[in-house]
């Protein structure tokens, strides 16, 4: 790994450690995070984003092998379903668990999409937590795409901003929505 990567890494996940909030790349949009297992953490996220917690977020894991940990039971169709889709799938799960209730929906649901970006895979192992994941944005307004259109308010209110990535232009696109069911069927939410 890169030694700017890897310096970058270090720093954010001392902030992460310490229930910061940060602005940094996904695999997807630039997000707004935290340690998802801080629920303190996730309360400020829901702060900077003007988002009501009934509105649950998105978390980021590292491997296929972590889901377990966070949803009581993985259907046998889950590892061919998201390895199938081209680009980043969040996945929405039944019976959550090990997480604190401000990162679960009402009905028990979580959201958790399994990360490909290198960046984000070294950041949430290195972490040894599953990030959360929100755009970088006040709910209800457009999500921007590249770190230029993120507004000032936004990189003012987090305690850590990623120094990486930000005269780069992505084709960036918020991710697939499915909601699969214990039962193995699914239902495409957003392509």
């Amino acid at each position: 790994m890169d030694e700017i990567i890897a310096e970058e890494i270090r720093k954010t996940v001392n902030v992460l450690r310490n229930g910061g909030v940060i602005l940094y790349p996904t695999d997807t949009v630039w997000g707004l995070g935290c340690d998802a297992l801080n629920a303190k953490a996730v309360d400020k996220v829901y702060k900077i984003k003007k988002r009501h917690e009934s509105k649950s977020l998105i978390i980021l894991l590292s491997s296929f092998e972590s889901l377990e940990q966070y949803v009581q039971k993985v259907p046998e169709i889950t590892e061919d379903l998201i390895s199938s889709i081209e680009r980043p799938v969040t996945v929405i799960y039944d019976n959550a668990r090990n997480l604190p209730k401000n990162v679960t929906a009402s009905d028990g649901t979580i959201a958790i999409r399994i990360v490909r970006d290198a960046f984000c895979k070294n950041l949430i192992e290195a972490l040894g937590h599953p990030l959360i994941s929100s755009s970088a944005n006040i709910s209800g307004e457009p999500t921007p795409l590249v770190f230029s259109r993120i507004s000032q308010d936004i990189i003012d209110s987090v305690d850590y901003c990623v120094q990486l990535y930000h005269d780069q232009f992505v084709q960036a696109k918020a991710s697939s929505i499915i909601r699969l069911y214990t039962n193995g069927e699914y239902k495409v939410i957003r392509d």
